[in-house]
């Protein structure tokens, strides 16, 4: 292989690898975001259960932490 085609190859390498990087970096971050998400709307479920809360404050704990979906 001649040497221009290897210093391509390498810097295909590098730039998937950068690219793979950050990628992952943002999947990671949804990846906690949803768990975060999930966690909340269940301990509104159970408190909404377990103490008639309303919606207006399952809403109110939504939007303190952020899951206003």
């Amino acid at each position: 292989m001649n040497e221009r085609i290897k210093q391509l190859a390498e810097q295909a390498v590098e730039e998937t690898h950068s690219l793979m990087i950050m990628e992952y970096k943002n999947f990671e971050s949804k990846l906690y975001e949803k768990f975060a998400k999930l966690i909340v709307r269940e301990c509104i479920g159970e408190l909404r259960d377990a103490f008639d809360m309303t919606i207006e404050e399952g809403n109110h704990l939504k939007k303190h932490f952020g899951v206003e979906e």
